[in-house]
């Protein structure tokens, strides 16, 4: 689907909808109100005479019980403009070409989405959330950067060597839930979200690093376990309403990327996590708390089965090679949370807003 300068698309989820494979199937409570965010992506590149291309990722390609895209709008001087979807499915953005004739390159999308609290329900199955074997088998893959053979996998062995062998889904993840949160650590210098290189850290025992990290231990670990899984990556977009300074942003929100997790569990259906804030909170409220600490006990608790949602969903892809570059496979990056660009220089760095000169801001609207 082209955009055009000064395009505006209603109803995105049914304009850009998937089939089977990546609808949502949870069971949630239905109890909270939703809240309506505007997020703006603006990036400016000074490229006089040259070529440019831009990729933006865009809102979650469908729409959930948690979060929903009200409209997308796109501004700018770019020569064309297009949707592309990588081809998994699991991830689209916005592609920006300029053929040189300006001297500044300006681009800016607007999203209007609509989130509300996500909160698993554990205490009644539904016979009909399942995965078909398409599903399950795409959500259990391993992929470059999501290994489930070698040291993955014999330590997904270890883990479940604790578990009774009646032990289901949600009692697996869970004992899994608990390895990551108790042997991986949040470490401040990893630059941005950190690669989700899973084998690289446990070959080495080097389980520091950041959410894009941590949590892709959890999903390889889970998946080498045979519990489908996925990383969905996103940006916060509110402040915390729970008490957690570390676990919001608002205004300016161009550094608050964030990777989550999900599990799927037959009869619950997609299952909410996020270990890496976990270990967020004992590093940064205020500082260094133990893992018994009365907070860090709390957060534990809450974020096996449930998402505060003042952060937005982008995908859940892995392993993407941006359509068009001149890098081609040699550029391919490990997942799309960040803007990227190249010129003809070569590629821009996603992790440096300020030289690469784009901002992200977040505005509650109701």
């Amino acid at each position: 689907m082209p955009f055009t300068r000064r395009s505006f698309i209603k109803s995105t989820a049914s304009a850009l909808a998937l089939p089977s494979l990546y609808m949502a199937h949870s069971s949630f409570a239905q109890s909270s109100e939703w809240k309506t965010y505007e997020i703006t992506t603006a990036i400016k590149i000074d490229a006089s005479n040259q070529k440019v291309l831009a990729w933006l990722p865009l809102p979650l390609i469908t729409n959930t019980d948690y979060f929903k895209t009200l409209s997308i709008n796109t501004d700018g001087n770019a020569s064309r403009t297009s949707i592309f979807k990588t081809p998994t499915g699991d991830t689209q953005m916005l592609q920006a070409q300029w053929d040189g004739s300006d001297s500044t390159c300006n681009l800016s999308t607007t999203f209007v989405v609509t989130t509300r609290e996500r909160n698993n329900v554990f205490n009644a199955a539904d016979k009909t959330l399942l995965l078909n074997k398409e599903e399950r088998k795409f959500w259990l893959r391993s992929t470059e950067f999501l290994p489930t053979d070698g040291i993955v996998l014999s330590t997904a062995k270890n883990i479940m060597q604790s578990l009774p062998k009646t032990a289901n889904e949600i009692e697996k993840a869970k004992a899994i839930y608990n390895w990551v949160v108790e042997n991986t650590f949040r470490s401040p210098t990893t630059k941005g979200c950190g690669i989700g290189d899973v084998k690289f850290m446990l070959e080495t025992n080097n389980l520091g690093g950041k959410c894009a990290d941590i949590n892709a231990v959890f999903v390889a670990l889970a998946r080498s376990a045979g519990i489908p899984a996925r990383d969905v990556y996103g940006i916060r977009i509110n402040d915390s309403a729970r008490g957690y300074k570390s676990l919001g942003r608002s205004g300016d929100i161009s550094k608050a990327q964030h990777c989550r997790a999900e599990f799927f569990a037959n009869g619950y259906g997609w299952i909410a996590v996020d270990p890496a804030d976990v270990r967020k909170v004992i590093l940064e409220e205020p500082t260094n708390l133990t893992i018994n600490d009365p907070k860090v006990i709390a957060i534990r608790d809450y974020l096996f089965g449930n998402w505060e949602m003042n952060w937005m969903a982008y995908n859940y892809g892995h392993d993407i090679v941006l359509p068009n570059s001149a890098l081609g496979n040699k550029g391919k990056i490990n997942f799309l949370m960040y803007p990227q660009a190249e010129t003809k220089e070569g590629r821009l760095d996603s992790l440096d807003p300020a030289n690469f000169s784009y901002k992200i801001s977040s505005k509650l609207l109701a």
